[in-house]
């Protein structure tokens, strides 16, 4: 977002030294909210997600999302000028972000202690797949790996098999996470004027996500099983085929709710105080027995008439869309960015400001930056 300085980060400098999805996501917000980011790359490479894909009339369609508002500088850390530059940069900086391997900065006096010593109100961020410490603490962390070691793919799924969540949670769950640390942490050093450390792993940010069946387990003896578009706890709450082969997905989460459910889908009233339903522990107990009369009254009608009715009787539900609807979805607002190969079109960010149109800054070239960031923090190129 586009940096006034009436944004809430406006005047912050955040350096970040990143590369795939956590830590660029969480500086993409940070830049949402006016905080100028200026992005560390590799020399000649550039952040690896840059060549993930191309979709995006050429450029990467991870990159452009997750870059926009930044400012590139290409460095080599491991040459001597090259770290004088990123030295130079901290000294001005508010926070410093950086997802490399746990201990690949230490050897080069750029860790985050060594660097709050020398620089006492910076704020740093380090994210890691497991942490600096434990047994995984060197063992590489993708998005799918997370997924599966946390138990997440044990729960998402239909009953044939665990599956995948169809984007990056993982990544974006922690993106999230550190966002939220920096911004506490930044409060924080209006009231004491110091900086603070704050490290976020990935796997830790999903086990916290994994709470619910991780209690269920340690408490109950139960596992949370795969049901696909449906609910473990919660009946009827799933989804539901109608008569054009079209999904349509139901929540009725009190017996309020079930009882007109009844009345105006099912058309039974005498149905809500049916001994094998008139409660949620007994709709489960029965739950194919229900789902087989829902499905019925469903396959009667199709998607658009069923979404109707169940709006006019006040009963939670939405349509089982795909990208493709999606894109075209009433609901979706959109922003432009620009990128190196044109502009293009994005979802809004989520977190909408009182008080201005949102404007979000393009997404960078590589090093596109690095010639006037050194002239400006006194270094010759």
């Amino acid at each position: 977002m586009s940096g006034s300085n009436t944004s809430p980060l406006s005047g912050k400098l955040v350096i970040s030294l990143e590369q795939a999805v956590a830590a660029p996501f969480c500086s993409s917000r940070l830049a949402d909210a006016g905080a100028r980011v200026i992005k560390v790359e590799r020399k000649g490479v550039g952040d690896f997600a840059r060549a993930y894909d191309s979709a995006v009339n050429g450029e990467s369609a991870y990159f452009t999302w997750l870059n926009r508002g930044k400012e590139s500088i290409a460095l080599d850390i491991k040459d001597e000028d090259d770290r004088a530059i990123l030295l130079k940069m901290l000294e001005s900086a508010d926070v410093f972000i950086q997802n490399l391997l746990p201990g690949a900065l230490k050897k080069l006096g750029l860790d985050s202690a060594t660097l709050r010593q020398k620089f006492p109100r910076l704020v740093t961020c380090d994210i890691t797949g497991y942490g600096e410490d434990g047994p995984m603490r060197n063992a590489k962390a993708y998005d799918l790996l997370v997924q599966c070691e946390s138990g997440l793919a044990s729960v998402t799924g239909t009953p044939d098999g665990p599956g995948r969540v169809g984007v990056s949670v993982c990544d974006i769950a922690t993106g999230m996470t550190a966002h939220a640390g920096i911004c506490e942490a930044l409060v924080g050093r209006d009231c004491t004027g110091e900086g603070s450390g704050i490290s976020v792993a990935m796997f830790d940010v999903m086990a916290d996500w994994m709470a619910v069946p991780l209690l269920y387990h340690d408490y109950l003896g139960r596992t949370t099983p795969r049901v696909g578009l449906n609910h473990t706890v919660i009946c009827p709450y799933g989804a539901f085929e109608c008569g054009d082969g079209q999904l349509v997905v139901i929540a009725v989460q009190h017996e309020g709710e079930w009882k007109r459910f009844c009345e105006t889908i099912m058309k039974d009233p005498a149905l809500a105080a049916d001994q094998r339903f008139h409660s949620n522990s007994k709709r489960l107990e029965n739950k194919a027995e229900l789902e087989t009369l829902i499905k019925a009254v469903f396959a009667s009608h199709d998607r658009a008439e069923m979404l109707k009715l169940l709006d006019a009787a006040g009963i939670a539900s939405g349509a089982v869309n795909d990208v493709a609807s999606l894109s075209v979805h009433p609901q979706l607002d959109r922003s432009t960015i620009g990128t190196p190969s044109g502009e293009i079109n994005v979802p809004t960010p989520p977190i909408r400001r009182s008080g201005g149109e949102i404007t979000l800054a393009p997404s960078p070239a590589l090093d596109a930056d690095g010639k006037a960031i050194r002239a400006e923090f006194g270094l010759s190129t």
